[in-house]
């Protein structure tokens, strides 16, 4: 019996060795999570407000900082029509870039401060800036139980048609804050599972393709509110889905995250039954 031209190709991505493969790739998607600046240690997201915005320990700070670690007053960032000046405290080690603190307009996702244990800088979300914080120490880390996987499955190691759009299009994603953010889609995929066709469209992320899904098993036995799944760039018009990677946003992990949320055309109806699962069983 001849088999299928597509059938060969999923074989040909199940080589011996699979399994031990994801493991050690499971394995180091551990190790990234609990590492120092991984995602348990993301401890708070504020949103800055207009005008002065103090930042400490001092409990009615706008952005607070916890206390034992942090001096009652670090500094202060100023918001003025979308641009935000960080002003020093005097006589606090807190360090910009590895220098000391000084008066400067900040970046977002560049300019980092660190005193302590903790780091914290500016992120942008639409029209919104705020402060994320890390905390090495935080509780998240401290009782961090594990990630959670389904067993590997090699036939969720699927290869997939590529089309590439005609024409330059963008992916609108909602997320969990509430703020849109738009990617670049190079195209998108087609697979088929057990006889029938399925459809996702990717975006691109440092050189990757990026899926942003939803499948039958969401909220049941995996993250409800989507799980991520990165594949590298077409070859010869395919890409190769292992779904046996698919991972939880860093939501399920941190309340302080602002994770994008799958469109509809990343709602799959198949309960894809690999990947990481819940990793809290009463979570959504």
């Amino acid at each position: 019996m001849m088999i299928k031209p597509l059938a060969m190709i999923a074989l040909f991505f199940a080589p011996a060795g699979y399994d031990r493969e994801i493991a050690q790739w499971r394995a180091q998607q551990e190790t990234e999570l609990k590492a120092d600046d991984g995602w348990l240690t993301v401890a708070g997201l504020i949103w800055l407000k207009e005008g002065d915005n103090r930042i400490g320990a001092n409990p009615a700070s706008e952005v607070p900082l916890p206390r034992g670690s942090a001096p009652e007053r670090a500094g202060s960032i100023s918001m003025r029509a979308g641009r935000a000046t960080f002003h020093p405290a005097p006589g606090i080690p807190l360090m910009l870039n590895g220098k000391p603190a000084r008066e400067t307009t900040l970046k977002p996702d560049t300019d980092v401060f660190t005193i302590n244990r903790l780091k914290f800088y500016l992120i942008q979300r639409g029209d919104r800036l705020g402060v994320r914080l890390k905390d090495n120490n935080s509780v998240a880390r401290r009782e961090f139980s594990g990630m959670k996987w389904y067993p590997v499955d090699p036939s969720w190691n699927i290869a997939a048609k590529f089309v590439p759009w005609d024409k330059p299009r963008t992916v609108s994603y909602d997320s969990v804050v509430g703020e849109k953010e738009v990617f670049e889609s190079p195209g998108y995929v087609t697979f088929q599972k057990a006889g029938r066709a399925y459809r996702l469209e990717p975006v691109i992320d440092e050189g990757e393709l990026f899926f942003v899904i939803r499948d039958q098993t969401s909220g049941k036995t995996t993250y409800g509110a989507s799980r991520f799944l990165y594949a590298d760039l077409a070859k010869n018009g395919m890409v190769v889905l292992d779904f046996n990677k698919a991972v939880n946003p860093p939501c399920a992990y941190t309340p302080y995250a602002t994770c994008p949320l799958p469109p509809p055309q990343n709602r799959l109806p198949v309960a894809v039954t690999a990947g990481e699962k819940k990793y809290q069983e009463n979570e959504p």
